[in-house]
């Protein structure tokens, strides 16, 4: 009977938030490819929202991207939404992949947002003219 050998592949999964866009990134060993939602990256459009998801990438460097496969689906919110939060789950993936602390300095370095996120909401509405927005009141007339 053979030895059978059986490779363990090497599997990480990360996630990020922007907004109420909610994006789950994968990554594994491969040759470079990055797939946002089946797409590949290279076709995205508006451009504005690739180059935002291109960030960590291109940070990374060449030698890193080489070795490995993104495969990110999102789903929430606005395209800009979608790309930020795209563009954290990826960085997240890279650094826990690399286990690089020189990395994720690059990435607090370079924007904090990268890795950490950004903490703030759209306010409640209030009781009361719900419809105009958290804080709307009527004008005040004096005369």
């Amino acid at each position: 009977m053979e030895s059978s050998e059986v490779m363990i592949m090497r599997i990480i999964q990360t996630a990020g938030k922007r907004k109420s866009a909610v994006a789950r990134a994968t990554i594994k060993e491969g040759n470079g490819r990055v797939r946002v939602n089946y797409k590949p990256v290279e076709i995205l459009e508006p451009e504005i929202a690739r180059f935002t998801i291109m960030e960590p990438l291109v940070i990374a460097g060449e030698e890193i991207l080489g070795k490995v496969d993104v495969d990110v689906k999102v789903e929430g919110g606005g395209f800009m939404g979608q790309a930020e939060a795209a563009r954290i789950a990826i960085a997240r993936a890279l650094v826990e992949w690399t286990g690089d602390m020189n990395l994720k300095e690059k990435f607090m370095k370079y924007d904090r947002t990268m890795l950490v996120g950004d903490s703030r909401r759209t306010e409640p509405h209030k009781p009361n003219r719900s419809t105009k927005g958290p804080r709307a009141k009527r004008q005040k007339s004096y005369r």
